[in-house]
């Protein structure tokens, strides 16, 4: 079984760059306080890795 990440958005988008935006948008993201389960994947990763200080990571499995 994989490893999987439990994401979850502690910040408002408010003041952060486009490439920011996106990359909470593409792990599954939409409003402050929504959560999304994620693969563990090296491009997740990166994409966790740009917006570490929005959001509360959490390790599953």
């Amino acid at each position: 079984m994989t490893k999987k990440f439990i994401l979850t958005l502690k910040r408002s988008l408010i003041g952060c760059t486009q490439d920011q935006k996106d990359a909470v948008r593409c792990l599954g993201l939409r409003k402050r306080q929504s959560s999304a389960i994620v693969n563990d994947t090296l491009a997740n990763r990166g994409q966790i890795m740009k917006v570490q200080h929005l959001v509360d990571v959490v390790v599953k499995g």
